[in-house]
């Protein structure tokens, strides 16, 4: 969404969500010292080579949905869907993307943004902080609603998905 909003602005659009979104940047550098430094990325991408299965079984059964939280309802359901989907797609792609999702800076795609728009995120994200995402969008992003969902994890569109779909439907049919 903001890299399309960047390049094509919003003319087409009413209104933006963005939801557990990597947004601005997630690499740490000099200009973004909140971001998280590049071996944790280098160790996502030596993980998907070495045994990307095992990657998407840790991910999901630990810190994409939280549940490496004391006190987690398991779903072994959802560790295997989020498994599958990851095997389903090509192995460079997904390498591809650690890079993309890591690495690209939508600074200055979020300051296009000039619709309503509706920013959401968990605060206990393990896998894009809030610090450097959700609430570093807000403060770019004219015109935005920040919804922080407590103790949501970066999967939050499976672990809540009831009041995501409420929430988006709120503010779809909202005048604002």
């Amino acid at each position: 969404m903001a890299r399309y909003i960047g390049r094509h602005g919003t003319k087409r659009l009413a209104k933006a969500a963005l939801v557990a979104a990597v947004p601005p940047l997630m690499l740490k550098t000099a200009a973004n010292p909140g971001g998280l430094p590049i071996e944790v990325f280098d160790k996502i991408r030596l993980g998907s080579i070495a045994d990307r299965s095992q990657l998407y079984k840790d991910l999901a059964s630990g810190p994409f949905f939280g549940f490496n939280r004391p006190g987690a309802k398991i779903s072994q359901g959802m560790i295997d869907w989020f498994w599958m989907q990851g095997m389903q797609a090509g192995h460079k792609n997904t390498l591809d993307c650690i890079k993309a999702f890591s690495e690209t800076d939508f600074t200055g795609d979020l300051k296009q943004f000039d619709v309503p728009t509706l920013i959401i995120h968990g605060d206990d994200d393990q896998i894009v902080p809030i610090g450097a995402a959700g609430l570093a969008s807000s403060k770019l992003v004219k015109n935005s609603t920040l919804k922080v969902y407590a103790g949501a994890p970066h999967g939050l569109t499976a672990a809540h998905k009831e009041k995501l779909n409420a929430d988006l439907l709120s503010f779809l049919a909202s005048s604002r």
